[in-house]
């Protein structure tokens, strides 16, 4: 029996009772009806998600934290950025000291100026030994092109408590025509002591630089302390 065919019984049934109980016990059919058990059907497919819902109330405010301590921490950064570099600076000039001479006990210090590095060397050479030190070590010795140059070459050898050193200058190739030791031409800098150069003797082709900054023509064969001057990029 269909569940359409079903429905009319039921009804019919209680009505039947309902009228069975208005009359007290009146007669009733006989006629028998019959029942089904209905079995639910499959789970339908589900169905398209509803709009989203309205926001619910805020929740109660927390308590309130401690109060924290203001950390001055701009300053502190700042000097820690600071001694980094210098700690870096210094790192990279004893590398430099271990690198270019034997024993760090032989160097005055390093000086510098914004595009050289300059090594003073308490280690007494001739003055063409002193060049090949220098080179070896990938420079020469010091060219004072400028004023800035000599005055930090002339203060470093004050500082270490020395009157000269070797410089190099030099008038080797030709008499009486003085060139820096990488051949360049000095052209737009001396600093010649007055009546210098003067070639004593017919003996004086190598130049020296006294504690004063100025410069005298000296021989070569001598030996002396000397200064070694490096490009700042390859230090």
């Amino acid at each position: 029996m269909r569940a359409e065919e079903l429905m009319p019984c039921v009804l019919i049934t209680l009505l039947g009772l309902t009228l069975m109980e208005s009359t007290h016990g009146q007669h009733m059919s006989d006629e028998p009806c019959s029942v089904q058990i209905l079995v639910p059907g499959l789970k339908g497919e589900p169905g398209e998600k509803g709009e989203k819902g309205a926001p619910g109330r805020p929740g109660r405010l927390g308590p309130l934290g401690e109060m924290g301590v203001p950390c001055e921490c701009t300053p502190l950064r700042k000097m820690i950025g600071e001694m980094d570099i210098l700690v870096a600076q210094l790192s990279n000039e004893m590398k430099f000291i271990k690198t270019a001479l034997p024993s760090p006990a032989a160097v005055a210090g390093i000086k510098e100026t914004d595009s050289k590095v300059y090594l003073l060397v308490k280690e007494e050479k001739r003055y063409t030994d002193a060049e090949v030190y220098c080179q070896g070590r990938g420079g020469h010795l010091a060219m004072p092109k400028d004023e800035g140059a000599n005055a930090a070459i002339a203060g470093y050898i004050t500082e270490a408590g020395l009157s000269r050193v070797y410089i190099g200058i030099n008038d080797i190739d030709r008499e009486g025509h003085f060139t820096y030791v990488d051949r360049s031409p000095m052209s737009t800098f001396s600093k010649w002591r007055e009546g210098e150069p003067n070639n004593a003797y017919r003996d004086e082709d190598c130049a020296e630089m006294m504690a004063a900054g100025d410069w005298t023509d000296v021989a070569c064969h001598p030996t002396m302390y000397f200064v070694c001057e490096f490009d700042k990029d390859i230090v």
